[in-house]
């Protein structure tokens, strides 16, 4: 008799090195039933953490904002673009959670929330919504919470009064939905319009041509389970339809299926083909199709792409898109977080070794982030650093822990239990991170976050008794909405006839997920592809899964890890994000000290932080440290990789007419000068307060001027907001750093302030300390000077565009200074610069005093003071030698970049 493992034996060099590492590395105890017991219910006060505040602040808007505490409302937001398609005004975060509160034992409070579904929500909205969203979130929830309904009703101890009102509300979305599969292929519109489909100007949609795989083909566990459930046969057809043209479309030689498809051609707009975004739960629906409906055809097209991924895509542990016509060539070098659901699908699959190798790779990004972020490179360093706290990969850990019992994966549930209570929580809810680097935060908190990851977590720390239903009766959807695997045996269309035949039975329940194979005769691997494996065979040996996990946390972090050290409650405030470090802040110093960090001011304006582990207040201080400096080396990584060509600030308006170009530093945010053909021109003036971090008490001087700020005391981009709130067309910040100069410090970038920067719509580009005393001079001593904020020097034919160089220059030579009195500069803070006109133009301008905050508006208007002339012409020689010195450095660095 034959046992039947599919797993490669290792080499001899990886069991030496399984070796050394077992001498290393702890082996995973057992968790015992009181610490998982602990756990479960940590999972249900995080979840009535986040469902009450939705209940309190936000219902009945779609999703709860959980940063202000009120509800997102779309149309009375700003609009995130696509993300926005899958609110309908139709409380979407109650709905995806209707079937959580069942599984989490919630049973009063489903009641509860079903009758308010029933009262409230609308569905006739005028409101174009995402066809993909709603069907898997709304259409999916109604489903899932009439599923409970039914499953409670028959218990005989709640839902007495329920009439199967959800699944009528289930028909009603499903019949708005089908006016978007009006399309010659089948494959349906991307959005549809909830009150009037797709046709007519009304609709406001079904201009599109492009819709995603994953968008076309996540349509048949709702559309069949919605056609079972209520015996209208219109549903599946229609899903059926889809998944046949898709499969019709596929790329004959590599068996591979696009990204993104023409919904009326049939032709690949994207050729890239994965596992990620885009095409994700299409694999998974066509494999879960068959557990949940029975269709031989399901399985036999999954098992064909599933080949084609393992052999071109799956480089283990990594997952690599490709091009379906060349799918030996990479399609590109970074991974993004969706592709964390597919070792789960593996396990359903029963390929357990590299669903063990490719989690323990999201596992080990996951440590380095705190979170996945949304895409990361092969070497895992951030490639988009966004992280909306996705369920994908608490869904592996829960199949793989179902299929190996390793209490490995419990400790990863709890590491992804303390992140978010450590990095997510805020008193609303749990937000979204903006940026896994920073650790900071964005307004959000998606349904999706209720319906799965409480799912998921729970039932991965739940005993068999905890559970008031048997979980293996059902299929979790890729929403985990909950649709019972009965449904198998319930009237419904026909389905065509398959190709190829078949010679292994169908397993139309498959209630449990894993069986066993034993066989004396011939062992066929085709075989294998209609079976799951027993585990309990796969896994004789206990350390079979660790050795497999082993060398891939050896390659991600090329060391064993630490333990992980966890936050006891009670010790403070959370520790300092890099993105939110500022090195004039006292507490924020306090705090580098604490965590046994040290700063060091550099001449060119740099600040470079060392630090002892040894000199932390304590070993979870130490820990924070060591994190905040990781942090701080890949967000300056990121920015260098993110590295914008340097601006220019030129100086128009008389005596200098465009000869003087400063070198200036851009901003990751506000206006893309590289954008815009003319730039922004307009005279100068010095905001107050200078520092800019708070509401400007001169914004009538300010309006419709570029104001000069101060480096220091708050985040630029919160200068920004200030200055615009004024009325400004534009900033510049000048470095405080006495000294600093273009010609030795690098380009200087300035960064955002964590949050979301959409709002900032002007320029803002940086001085450096010398390049801004020139500018401040010029300021002083001739009160009006006009600039131009450009991405580059602009020649003076262009900027005086329709009058003659010359005549500008004439015009201006009898009228040294304008007549309207603009803010001046306490003499005691900056001197004048004189030079003879014979002096070197390498010299360099010196300041004698760093320029303080006591800039001031006169309260009275002055008369204008009388010029030196031989004063400022000598004055305008010193500037001239410096702007060319900046001019050089300009055009050295424009060239380099």
């Amino acid at each position: 008799m034959w046992t039947v493992l599919w797993f490669r034996p290792a080499t001899m060099s990886t069991l030496l090195l399984l070796l050394l590492l077992s001498n290393l590395c702890r082996l995973g105890q057992s968790m015992s039933r009181e610490e998982k017991l602990k756990l479960r219910n940590q999972v249900v006060e995080m979840f009535d953490h986040a469902y009450s505040n939705y209940m309190d602040h936000a219902y009945p808007a779609d999703e709860l904002m959980p940063l202000t505490c009120r509800g997102r409302v779309r149309g009375l937001e700003p609009s995130r673009g696509d993300v926005d398609d899958a609110l309908g005004k139709f409380s979407l975060t109650l709905i995806d959670t209707l079937d959580t509160l069942v599984l989490l034992n919630k049973t009063t409070e489903f009641e509860e929330a079903v009758r308010r579904v029933l009262t409230d929500v609308r569905l006739d909205n005028d409101i174009v919504v995402s066809v993909f969203e709603t069907n898997i979130r709304v259409l999916g929830g109604l489903l899932g919470g009439h599923s409970m309904a039914v499953m409670l009703k028959d218990a005989g101890h709640h839902m007495q009064w329920y009439q199967d009102e959800l699944l009528h509300m289930a028909k009603d979305v499903g019949l708005r939905l089908l006016p978007a599969f009006n399309t010659s292929s089948g494959l349906p519109y991307p959005r549809v319009n909830l009150k009037h489909g797709i046709r007519g100007p009304e609709s406001r949609t079904g201009t599109e041509t492009d819709t995603c795989t994953a968008c076309a083909g996540t349509i048949i566990l709702e559309f069949a389970a919605l056609s079972r459930f209520t015996g209208d046969p219109v549903f599946e057809v229609h899903a059926r339809r889809a998944l046949d043209f898709l499969w019709e479309k596929r790329q004959r030689n590599s068996n591979l299926v696009g990204t993104t498809i023409n919904i009326h051609s049939g032709e690949w707009v994207r050729r890239d083909s994965g596992v990620g975004a885009g095409i994700d739960s299409y694999y998974e629906y066509l494999l879960k199709a068959y557990i949940l409906l029975g269709d031989d055809l399901f399985l036999q097209r999954f098992n064909i792409h599933y080949a084609s991924i393992m052999k071109y895509i799956s480089q283990p542990p990594l997952l690599l898109d490709v091009h379906i016509h060349k799918p030996l060539l990479p399609a590109r070098t970074w991974m993004d977080s969706l592709l964390a659901f597919f070792p789960g699908l593996q396990v359903l699959k029963g390929d357990i070794r590299p669903a063990i190798e490719t989690h323990e790779m999201l596992y080990q990004v996951t440590k380095k982030h705190n979170f996945l972020p949304e895409a990361f490179t092969t070497d895992f360093r951030v490639h988009w650093a966004q992280h909306p706290l996705r369920p994908e990969f608490a869904e592996s850990t829960y199949f793989l822990y179902k299929a190996t019992k390793d209490p490995y994966y419990l400790e990863v549930g709890r590491t992804v239990l303390d992140n978010l209570n450590r990095f997510a929580r805020v008193p609303c809810g749990f937000a979204a991170m903006k940026d896994v680097r920073t650790g900071s935060h964005e307004d959000r908190m998606d349904s999706f976050f209720l319906a799965e990851m409480f799912k998921y977590l729970f039932l991965l720390f739940a005993e068999e008794e905890d559970l008031t239903f048997n979980v293996e009766d059902y299929i979790f959807t890729t929403e985990a909405h909950l649709l019972p695997l009965s449904l198998s045996t319930a009237p419904h269309a026909p389905s065509p006839p398959a190709n190829t035949t078949v010679q292994a039975p169908s397993l139309p329940h498959l209630s449990a997920y894993v069986k066993s194979l034993w066989s004396e005769e011939e062992l066929d691997d085709s075989n294998f592809d209609w079976t799951c494996p027993n585990t309990r065979l796969l896994f004789p040996d206990p350390a079979f899964p660790r050795n497999l996990r082993d060398p891939i946390r050896s390659a991600v972090d090329k060391s064993c890890p630490r333990p992980a050290i966890h936050r006891e409650p009670g010790m403070g405030r959370p520790p300092l994000r890099a993105q939110d470090f500022m090195a004039n802040n006292p507490d924020h110093l306090e705090l580098l000290r604490r965590m046994g960090v040290s700063l060091i001011h550099l001449k060119d304006g740099r600040v470079q932080l060392v630090q002892h582990a040894t000199q932390a207040v304590s070993a979870v201080a130490a820990e924070d440290g060591m994190r905040f400096m990781q942090e701080m080396m890949e967000l300056s990584s990121q920015q260098q990789k993110e590295q914008l060509p340097p601006r220019a600030v030129q100086i128009v308006s008389h005596p200098f007419f465009g000869r003087v170009v400063l070198t200036s530093g851009p901003a990751q945010f506000g206006t893309d000068l590289s954008k815009s053909i003319t730039g922004v021109r307009g005279f100068v003036t010095v905001a107050e307060p200078y520092s800019g971090c708070a509401e400007l008490s001169n914004a009538a001087f300010v309006q419709g001027r570029i104001a000069l700020l101060q480096r220091g005391q708050c985040m630029f981009a919160e200068k920004a907001r200030h200055i615009m709130k004024a009325g400004a067309i534009g900033g510049i910040v000048i470095d405080d750093n006495e000294g600093s100069s273009s010609d030795t410090a690098p380009l200087f970038q300035m960064a955002g302030d964590g949050r979301n920067t959409d709002d900032v719509t002007l320029p803002l580009l940086f001085l450096f300390y010398k390049e801004g005393n020139i500018l401040l001079e010029a300021l002083k001593e001739y009160r009006e000077v006009e600039v131009l904020l450009s991405d580059k020097a602009r020649d003076r034919a262009s900027i005086f565009k329709g009058r003659d160089v010359q005549e500008e220059e004439e015009d201006c030579s009898t009228d040294q200074t304008s007549p309207v009195p603009a803010a001046t500069l306490d003499q005691s803070h900056v001197r004048t610069v004189k030079q003879d006109e014979s002096a070197p133009h390498n010299e360099e301008v010196t300041p004698e005093d760093d320029v303080g905050p006591a800039i001031k508006r006169n309260p009275e208007p002055e008369e204008e003071p009388e010029v030196d002339m031989d004063s400022s012409r000598k004055s305008v020689e010193a500037m001239m030698a410096d702007w060319r010195e900046d001019l050089e450095a300009f055009q050295q660095m424009e060239d380099e970049l």
